[in-house]
Order: C-alpha cells, then structure tokens, then sequence
C-alpha cells in the first residue's frame, strides 16, 4: 500500500480508483492509521466508524473491479459533523446532554453521499448546538488546530472537528454545516478550503438546526 496517500487531494485519490492503482480499501486503512496516531490530541472525532467503513471499503472494491462504479466518489471516505443524523448513531449536536442520543432518521446529505459510494469513518466534533465560530466546546472538549503542536489555538467553529480532520489529513474531505461562518471559518483557520452551499441547494432534512432560514450543508 502506498503509505503516502494521506498527502493526496480528492481528485487524485479518485484518479487512483478509476485506474485501479488503489483500492477503497488502501484509503480507508490510510485514514484510520492517521486518526489513531493523530486523534488523541487533535479530538477532530465524536465517533469512529472502523469496522463498518472497513466492509463498506471491501465492498467498493468489489463493486469497482466488477464494473460497478457508481461514479468517481465511490470508495472515497468522508466524516461528517455530529449534527449531521445517521439512523441508529449518536448525534449528540455538540452537548453532553445528548451524548446518548440516538438518531431515528439518515440526513438527506448523508444519504446522497452513501448512494454515490463515499464511506463514512465517523462523525466530528461541533461548537454545542453549532452556536459559536471559535470552535470551543467547554463540555465535550474542542478540537486542536493542527497547526501549531505545541500551544492549544482555536480552530474556528462551529464545524471545528471536520476542519482539523480535513486540515490534518485524516479524511480527504469532511462535511459541515454553515449558519454565519461555521464551515469558512474553520476552513480559514486551518487553511483548507471550505464552500458555503446556496440555501436550498442541498436539504437539511435530518441536519440538528440552528436557524432554517440560513443553514446549509458545506
């Protein structure tokens, strides 16, 4: 397995599938090796998925080498902020009040992501009830801006572990939400880029809401 494939972008680990030079499988085991080595002092995650992305992963692979590509995501794993719902999963929207929440429903955005073959490796950390853009969590603990290792610095909210799970290489690609800045910011913070959808381009339907009228999946 090409042990530097956490450096890549998307697009390149895509270019990789279509050829065949990676399996899902290589990319999945990628990300769970940095979130393992990283993750203890980063805190990016609520919740990891290893096993069940591990089979989603053989899955794709299968699908791939038969011809059954669903398009150029399928196999590319991806973290969702935890105020995204997947059925049967803890969403704790960022408090420790609902640290045992369980989910009855699959966000809309989740499950367009699942259809086009992404794997989903866990959920991330948020700003309690995504209200704030330091991405400080006093209860749950905030992320660490991977930037600097050695002093605790912000790194903006309120999508603050899909941020520092992007920025630190652990995911390819992380999903946010943005009310007044709550995905530009950490992508500004830990310089990565970050997109603020058109209202109502993408559903919130199963996305814990701060204010319907200006929230949007990022």
């Amino acid at each position: 397995m090409d042990t530097d494939l956490w450096k890549l972008p998307l697009h390149a680990l895509a270019a990789k599938l279509k050829s065949r030079s990676i399996s899902p499988i290589d990319i999945v085991d990628t990300c769970l090796q940095r979130i393992e080595k990283l993750d203890a002092k980063l805190h990016a995650f609520v919740d990891i998925f290893a096993v069940e992305a591990r089979g989603a992963a053989e899955a794709a692979d299968k699908a791939i080498r038969s011809g059954h590509a669903v398009g150029p995501l399928h196999g590319i794993p991806i973290a969702l902020k935890d105020l995204i719902e997947l059925e049967g999963r803890v969403a704790t929207g960022g408090s420790v009040v609902w640290r045992n929440r369980r989910s009855t429903r699959t966000a809309s955005v989740a499950q367009k992501l699942i259809s086009a073959g992404m794997i989903v490796i866990g959920k991330t950390h948020t700003v309690e009830f995504a209200f704030g853009g330091w991405g400080t969590n006093q209860h749950l603990g905030t992320p660490w801006n991977p930037w600097d290792a050695k002093t605790h610095r912000t790194p903006g909210g309120s999508s603050s572990g899909s941020g520092v799970a992007v920025a630190a290489r652990m995911v390819p690609c992380a999903i946010g939400t943005d009310t007044g800045g709550s995905v530009r910011l950490p992508a500004a913070w830990c310089g990565i880029t970050g997109l603020k959808t058109t209202i109502g381009r993408i559903s919130t339907h199963g996305v814990l809401p701060l204010t319907p009228t200006l929230d949007t999946p990022g």
